[in-house]
């Protein structure tokens, strides 16, 4: 077995564990397939965490204890070598949902009493058959609204349950073509290149179209939403969101991979921007901010045709002092 089927095993594993234990097992499944240092980097309000026991106690616990009978519902599953380190490291991502009945308060989120999905990806970084390195993003501010305490003013783009690959073959669990994993990072890097730092000298929708089908979908956060076509998410998201900032740093990636048609990446931060009025309704600051970025992508010949994206918003705006998370907590 290759190294990047041994990883899948490992994290398959693990999740299978995960599911099915109660909160008194949480700990040694964590000890069963993490590593004691594992380093464990989370959206606001967990930040980064380091051990089985502070990333059990503080993340999969009160989650486990808040929503009964969770399950790790994936539609995007695979694993390569990191571009980034120069395939010194594997990594294997997860994308799905976490779905579980809401009963009970997690982070001063209402309960609803009734199934909730929390939209999720992980990126785990597989070493000697445990996990050593784990980013993991939740929309939280979509279960916020799910539950009534929406943080956010009207999105650009859709607000709506994303769903899984069109073509329904996201989850890699068999070795794939070694070709189409090189062409999908190349595209992913075109991109990167194109789009990296908003200066090609191109009008928006030209630039989009170098690396993008024109009825691409694009899956955003919760405060962003959702946009389908290259015209619609020039207008609902990228647009308005590059009018929004100013002094746009690099991007800077911890992982970046491709197995078959997908791949993604993600950053700690991704870059830093400064707003200058507009982003989802909010004033300027003048403060420039961190944007914890994950995104996955689709490959369709020689394109991309769907990007899944997972953005800390809440960590953002915590940093221009606005803390939408305290805000709206439920504390009865």
């Amino acid at each position: 077995m290759n190294a990047l089927q041994t990883a899948k095993k490992v994290v398959r594993q693990f999740h299978s564990e995960l599911e099915s234990a109660d909160s008194n097992q949480i700990s040694d499944v964590l000890s069963a397939h993490v590593s004691q240092n594992c380093i464990w980097r989370g959206v606001h309000p967990f930040g980064e965490l380091e051990g089985v026991q502070p990333i059990a106690e503080t993340f999969w616990m009160p989650l486990k204890a808040a929503m009964p009978h969770l399950k790790i519902r994936d539609v995007v599953f695979f694993a390569g070598a990191n571009e980034i380190d120069h395939g010194g490291t594997v990594w294997v991502v997860s994308m799905g949902h976490l779905v579980g009945l809401f009963d009970a308060h997690w982070l001063g989120i209402r309960p609803t009493r009734k199934t909730a999905l929390v939209r999720y990806c992980a990126f785990h970084r597989v070493e000697q058959g445990s996990i050593a390195e784990s980013v993991m993003h939740v929309d939280i501010p979509d279960l916020m609204a799910q539950s009534g305490q929406n943080p956010f003013p009207p999105q650009t783009g859709a607000a709506l349950n994303q769903p899984g690959p069109a073509t329904q073959d996201g989850l890699l669990f068999s070795p794939q073509p070694e070709a189409e994993s090189t062409a999908t990072l190349a595209v992913i890097n075109s991109m990167i290149r194109n789009l990296g730092r908003w200066q090609s000298g191109l009008p928006l929708r030209e630039e989009l179209a170098l690396d993008w089908h024109d009825d691409m979908a694009w899956w955003g956060p919760a405060g962003i939403g959702s946009a389908f076509t290259i015209d619609r998410y020039a207008r609902q998201h990228a647009g308005p969101f590059r009018a929004s900032f100013a002094n746009r740093s690099e991007t800077r990636h911890i992982a970046r991979l491709a197995e078959g048609h997908y791949g993604g990446f993600f950053g700690w931060p991704n870059f830093t921007a400064e707003p200058v009025g507009g982003f989802m309704g909010m004033p300027a600051t003048g403060k420039p901010g961190e944007f914890r970025v994950i995104d996955i992508y689709r490959r369709a010949g020689e394109k991309l045709a769907e990007n899944w994206v997972f953005i800390d918003l809440l960590h953002f705006w915590k940093q221009q002092g606005v803390d939408f998370l305290a805000r709206h907590a439920d504390l009865d």
